[in-house]
């Protein structure tokens, strides 16, 4: 009876174990996850990372036997398995990727992480053989070189990215990091001189009389015009008195008056201009002191005109290159012009009518004046603080008209009172003087401007004294406390 009590139990126990297990199975296989192994490229003790010269092979050799190679981009990396365990690979093209070694059983024998560039060793050998000066360190991304390290100028700068740019093929793929070593702050002064004589003379004699020919009455008269300069000197006119007067009076109603012209002008012109420009190796910079002139572009239907504005004045642009330390090569360009009435052009007056209103509208004319340009261009090689003389730059202009009456003012002697003459000479020379230097930045109180030491003059002196400016003594005044000895202007 017990027993099988006993029996009973334990095949209860059995049935509800299983129940128990039929129930909880569903619930268990949707609450554990199922496990997935992934090995990512590089990763585990089968990865390596090698670097493929381009169109250069490397040799795999590999403990056990391989039975599937995959390379995951043929076109940057070919595999070729001359036997189970040695396999060539060879950098097709400029890039990344991988290649796996499985063998017969699926164990990963090799992973490897390949990089195919450019085998760097010859042009490392240029730049040491060509540039012994510089400190050049190159790498590869890519199809692409980075230039980093130090040179001594701009110059083994340039050759060396010209260099790289030759050797792969491309002048674009280059990035250049280099530092130059040299200073590559170049100030160029300049100083302008230009002389300019003029000379004018103007001599005319102006006739005039009147005669009885029977009962016809003769009144011949001369008036030789200045056609060079186009006007008496000095704005006199022919009948003015400025000149000498010569009359004769002979029967009633009969005359002769001469009017005799004799003018003479000097002239000087002088023109100075000193610019100092500042400009880094390889950069430009330019400087103009003087101004701009409107020029009428066009005008259209309606009489409207587009300016445009062209400069003048003393105009200076150069470009430096720093060699080395010492030595500078500068692209220099400068010119002096001004305003002149020679070769100017003018513009007629127009009228039209206006379509709205029907009113004539005038346009009045304009001249534009011409420009006399003296230029000069040059390349030249310098030391820091040397100077160069651009002269030679002359001009020697003669001119000389001779107005008067056909044939008679031919005749000797008495030809010069049927003449007037006019002679105009011009003579300018032009210097340049260029003084490169290699320069630093400095301190703003190092520095000094044309108002250092100016003070304002307060009501009494401006009214009472009519000063410009507050008068005061070395050590006075805000501004005098920076002063030190005999300096500044009198002002009287």
């Amino acid at each position: 009876m017990t027993h099988s009590l006993i029996k009973r139990f334990i095949c209860a126990l059995a049935a509800v174990a299983a129940i128990s297990a039929v129930n909880a199975a569903p619930a268990v296989a949707s609450e554990r996850p199922m496990f997935v192994t992934i090995h990512e490229a590089g990763d585990g003790h089968t990865a390596r990372r090698i670097t493929i010269p381009y169109n250069k092979a490397v040799v795999v050799e590999l403990p056990l036997d391989a039975a599937d190679i995959l390379v995951t981009n043929p076109a940057i990396v070919d595999a070729v398995v001359r036997t189970p365990r040695r396999t060539y690979l060879m950098g097709m093209s400029i890039g990344q990727t991988n290649a796996y070694f499985f063998d017969a059983r699926g164990r990963q024998l090799l992973d490897l992480e390949i990089r195919v560039e450019r085998d760097l060793t010859p042009l490392n050998e240029i730049y040491a053989e060509l540039l012994p000066s510089s400190n050049i360190e190159i790498n590869a991304i890519n199809d692409n070189l980075v230039l980093t390290g130090f040179v001594p100028n701009s110059i083994a700068a340039d050759q060396a990215r010209d260099l790289a740019g030759r050797f792969i093929g491309s002048a674009d793929a280059i990035l250049s990091m280099l530092n130059i070593e040299a200073n590559e702050q170049v100030m160029l002064q300049v100083r302008v001189v230009e002389m300019q004589r003029t000379l004018a003379r103007q001599l005319g004699v102006d006739l005039s009389a009147a005669f009885n020919v029977g009962s016809v009455v003769f009144s011949p008269m001369t008036q030789n015009p200045f056609s060079l300069i186009g006007r008496s000197l000095g704005g006199l006119g022919p009948s003015t008195t400025g000149g000498q007067t010569a009359g004769w009076q002979g029967d009633p109603g009969e005359f002769l008056n001469g009017t005799i012209r004799a003018f003479e002008r000097n002239g000087l012109i002088r023109t100075l201009a000193e610019p100092n420009l500042t400009a880094i190796s390889g950069e430009s910079a330019s400087f103009l002191a003087g101004g701009e002139f409107p020029v009428p572009g066009g005008r259209d239907s309606q009489g409207n005109v587009s300016i445009e504005y062209k400069p003048f004045g003393v105009g200076l642009g150069f470009t430096p290159v720093v060699l080395d330390e010492g030595r500078i090569s500068m692209h220099i360009s400068t010119e002096v012009s001004e305003l002149s009435s020679d070769g100017a052009f003018q513009l007629e007056a127009r009228s039209f009518v206006d379509p709205d209103s029907g009113e004539i509208i005038t346009v009045p004319g304009t001249t534009i004046p011409g420009l006399t340009v003296r230029r000069a261009e040059t390349t030249v090689e310098l030391p820091s603080g040397g100077s160069l003389v651009i002269a030679g730059l002359l001009q020697d202009t003669t001119r000389h008209n001779v107005d008067g009456v056909p044939w008679v003012k031919d005749t000797p002697v008495l030809g010069a009172l049927f003449r007037s003459q006019e002679y105009q000479n011009s003579e300018t020379e032009l210097v340049i003087i260029v003084t490169p230097y290699l320069v630093d930045p400095v301190a703003m109180s190092e520095l000094a401007t044309p108002d250092l030491g100016f003070v304002p003059p307060n009501a009494i002196d401006s009214t009472l004294l009519g000063r410009l400016n507050a008068m005061y003594s070395v050590g006075e005044g805000s501004a005098g406390r920076h002063l030190q000895g005999p300096v500044g202007y009198i002002v009287e």
